[in-house]
């Protein structure tokens, strides 16, 4: 199955690397701190980038914080389970955002049948 997103080949991710390095450092950096354990520990954490990388639609980072939850001990069904709160907030925020058409409808007096 081929995909629209490049793996990212050595040459690409290096060249990312290097050319703006203290740049690339400190978001090594950040990332890291933000991952560590804190009031929320890591696994928990992974679990959340889970369901933000779903409602963002990054693959990238649907895969690797996959990849990190299992290393840290989530379960198939933990996994599945941020995925439908990332499926739900999706949903919830276009059935949240309709009331922008509505109002709009209501606005120009373009009602519909009751």
């Amino acid at each position: 199955m081929s995909s629209v997103y490049p793996e990212g080949s050595k040459e690409a991710i290096n060249l990312r690397k290097s050319l703006i390095p203290q740049n690339f450092e400190k978001f090594k950096e950040f990332s890291k701190s933000v991952f560590a354990d804190g009031y929320l520990d890591e696994k928990t954490k992974h679990l959340i980038a889970i369901a933000v990388a779903h409602v963002t639609k990054c693959p990238y980072c649907i895969k690797s914080h996959t990849r990190m939850a299992k290393r840290l001990g989530a379960s198939n069904e933990e996994i599945m389970e941020a995925i439908w709160v990332a499926v739900e907030m999706s949903a919830g925020a276009a059935y949240a955002h309709s009331i922008i058409a509505l109002e709009e409808i209501v606005k120009e007096g373009i009602g519909g049948e009751k």
